[in-house]
């Protein structure tokens, strides 16, 4: 769909991002973040004084919008203009299974601990257990 040679009416029905997506969509071309609203507000008939208002909740809808990718130069693209690339760096990768490794023993020495001694509190649970009654099934059911 051609934004530029949409009727007005139909242009308003649609959001900023769908109409800034359009857009780049038929150039093919980043835009900076004021160059695209720009065209966005020509194609609405938004005075600049408006724009100016609006530009900064437009910068968050096109943060927020999935679709759109910020580049290196301050530009906009479409995401599916672009590949990603991910690029593992082996000694992160090492230091990282070091850490983990660490953390890994750190465990195991916890497990391994040596009992606290609970030779002083023997009489107070021993006076907690004398209040306690073994009921059978029969007397629950009861």
């Amino acid at each position: 769909m051609n934004v530029r040679q949409m009727p007005y009416e139909e242009l308003e029905l649609l959001s900023y991002p769908d109409i800034a997506y359009e857009i780049l969509k038929e150039d093919k071309t980043p835009k900076t973040t004021f160059d695209l609203f720009k065209e966005v507000c020509s194609l609405l008939n938004i005075n600049e004084d408006q724009m100016m208002d609006m530009i900064g909740d437009f910068y968050t809808n096109l943060t927020t919008d999935k679709r759109f990718i910020l580049l290196d130069d301050a530009k906009w693209d479409l995401k599916e203009f672009h590949s990603v690339k991910l690029v593992v760096d082996e000694e992160d990768e090492e230091e990282e299974d070091e850490a983990d490794e660490e953390i890994a023993e750190e465990t195991e020495d916890e497990a391994v601990e040596p009992e606290m001694d609970y030779e002083d509190n023997d009489d107070d649970d021993m006076e907690d257990l004398e209040d306690l009654v073994v009921v059978t099934e029969e007397e629950m059911e009861d």
